[in-house]
C-alpha cells in the first residue's frame, strides 16, 4: 500500500495547486482523501501567501467519483455532511478557487468541480452526473450548484439521462468557461491565474464575496447588500484609489 499523499500540495507564484492523487483509481474520493483535502483547505485559509487556488487530478483524469468500494461509515450521514461541509470551505475561501478538468469528471468529481468558482477544462474532459445509475443521489452540493450553473433545464437533463457531455459540451452550457485541447490546457489556466492575480487580492475575494453573498437575493435586496457590505479600497492600494474616492465623495 502507498504511503503517498492523497491530495498533494504545489505553491509557486502566489498559485496554489491542490492535486487529487489516486491515479490508480481515477482519483476516486474516499475518507482519508477527504480528510487531506480538509486540512489543505484550513491550511489555506490562514496563507496570505496564497492569492489563487487550482484543483486538479493527478494522471489523465480529474475525478471518477466516490470510490463505491470504500466501507461504509458507521454513521454515514454524518460524514456524508463533513464531506460536504469540505467542499463548502474550498467554495467560501477569499481566494478564487479554478477547477482543472481533463479525463473523467463524473458525479462526485462534478461536484469537486462544482465547489470551486470556475471550471477550465481540456478536450478529453467527460462530464457526467450518474447518480441515478447507482441508485443514489446527491450529498456534496450536485442538486444546487448545478442547476446555478447550468440553469434548471440543463441540469436535470445531465441528472435524469446520466450520459457523458464533452468538454466543448460543457463550455456551450456554461458547465466550463473554456475548452482548450489538452496540450493548451496548463498554459490555459496560467494564462487565466496571471489575469486574476494581476489584480488586487482585496478586490478579488471582496467581489467574490459580495457574487456569493447574494446569490439568490432580489435584485433591489442585492444592490442594497452590494452598498451596505462594500468594503471599500484595498488599503494597499489606496493611494492609487485615492482620485476615484474623492469623485465619488464630489459626486
Amino acid at each position: 500500500m502507498s504511503d503517498a499523499p492523497l491530495v498533494l500540495r504545489d505553491d509557486a507564484d502566489g498559485v496554489c495547486t491542490l492535486t487529487l492523487n489516486r491515479p490508480e483509481k481515477r482519483n476516486a474520493v474516499n475518507r482519508d482523501l477527504f480528510r487531506q483535502l480538509r486540512d489543505h483547505v484550513r491550511a489555506i485559509e490562514a496563507d496570505d501567501a496564497v492569492g489563487l487556488v487550482v484543483v486538479t487530478g493527478a494522471g489523465a483524469h480529474f475525478c471518477a467519483g466516490h470510490d463505491l468500494t470504500s466501507p461504509p461509515h458507521a454513521d454515514a450521514l454524518g460524514w456524508l455532511r463533513q464531506e460536504m461541509l469540505t467542499l463548502e470551505r474550498l467554495t467560501k475561501l477569499r481566494q478564487p478557487v479554478i477547477a482543472k478538468v481533463r479525463g473523467s469528471c463524473y458525479t462526485g468529481g462534478l461536484e469537486f468541480a462544482l465547489a470551486a468558482d470556475f471550471i477550465v477544462c481540456g478536450e478529453s474532459a467527460r462530464f457526467a452526473d450518474t447518480h441515478g445509475k447507482w441508485g443514489l443521489v446527491p450529498g456534496w452540493g450536485l442538486s444546487q450548484r448545478l442547476p446555478r450553473r447550468v440553469g434548471q433545464a440543463k441540469a436535470l437533463e445531465m441528472m435524469l439521462t446520466c450520459r457523458p457531455y464533452t468538454g466543448a459540451e460543457a463550455a456551450a452550457m456554461g458547465l466550463a468557461n473554456h475548452c482548450v485541447p489538452d496540450a493548451g490546457l496548463d498554459a490555459k489556466v496560467a494564462e487565466i491565474a496571471a489575469l486574476i492575480l494581476g489584480n488586487s487580492r482585496h478586490s478579488n475575494a471582496e467581489n467574490k464575496r459580495l457574487v456569493y453573498e447574494t446569490d439568490g437575493m432580489a435584485l433591489s435586496a442585492g444592490l442594497g447588500h452590494e452598498l451596505m457590505r462594500n468594503a471599500g479600497f484595498d488599503p494597499a492600494m489606496r493611494k492609487k484609489g485615492e482620485p476615484i474616492a474623492a469623485a465619488r465623495k464630489g459626486g
